[in-house]
């Protein structure tokens, strides 16, 4: 009769241990080297940058710790103050890099594009599924409040490549909402700045699990159109601190 071995309970085989999914984390090394890049690239967009990041500093510390001497814990209230000042300087620090990053791509080509493809949340972002030979965009996102049509150039050629897409759409969504978006900073538009708040805004329609489906479900619909010819940025430019 064969003998049976006991394997201990905290033994793992290769063949069990999870993969590891995702991008490996980045090192203290690479971390440090990707602050200086966005504070480099951003300081050279932003000749403001270093005097508010000094000021986002001092006025939480200075005015936690002054208090501090007045109720006799300058040490508690001192701490206290370094923190706040911390988490004050990287909150102006990431809103002044959005701001450059925005201000490089405002103006060109897919500039809607490069802003939504970095918006948070389950999102599933098509750029150009519309065009002109003017470079008028229409750009597709799937989301938790349905299908939004993301336009950007002329209005007037736009809002026909909006609702072109919207009759190809008709036969597959049912009663999925669909959303239209103008991208300007005229009378009826979203301003690139506000691109992404905005679509945060809109209500959930669906549930998660439905935007993949509809997803794979209009990519099927038909090929990805060639991007027309001319710069268009993909992805805002990367400064973000990951």
């Amino acid at each position: 009769m064969p003998s049976l071995r006991r394997t201990p309970k905290n033994a793992k085989t290769a063949a069990t241990k999870p993969a590891r999914s995702g991008p490996p984390k980045p090192s203290r090394g690479e971390r440090a080297k990707q602050i200086r890049t966005a504070f480099t690239l951003t300081r050279q967009n932003d000749p403001r940058l270093v005097l508010l990041l000094v000021g986002a500093f001092a006025v939480p510390f200075v005015l936690l710790l002054s208090l501090g001497f007045l109720i006799g814990h300058p040490i508690y209230l001192g701490i206290l103050g370094l923190l706040t000042a911390f988490v004050a300087v990287v909150a102006v620090f990431g809103r002044r890099m959005q701001k450059m990053q925005y201000s490089q791509v405002e103006g060109q080509p897919g500039a809607a594009a490069a802003v939504l493809q970095t918006i948070r949340g389950n999102w599933r972002v098509t750029p150009a599924v519309g065009f002109t030979r003017e470079q008028d965009l229409v750009h597709r996102v799937i989301g938790l409040p349905g299908v939004v049509l993301v336009g950007e150039g002329s209005p007037g050629r736009t809002r026909g490549l909006i609702s072109t897409e919207r009759k190809k759409l008709a036969r597959f969504l049912g009663d999925t909402p669909v959303y239209d978006v103008m991208v300007g900073d005229g009378e009826g538009q979203i301003t690139l700045k506000e691109l992404q708040k905005h679509l945060l805004k809109l209500p959930r329609n669906i549930k998660p699990a439905k935007v993949n489906e509809l997803d794979r479900k209009l990519k099927a619909m038909a090929p990805a159109l060639p991007i027309p010819k001319g710069p268009m940025p993909t992805r805002v430019p990367r400064g973000r601190v990951r």
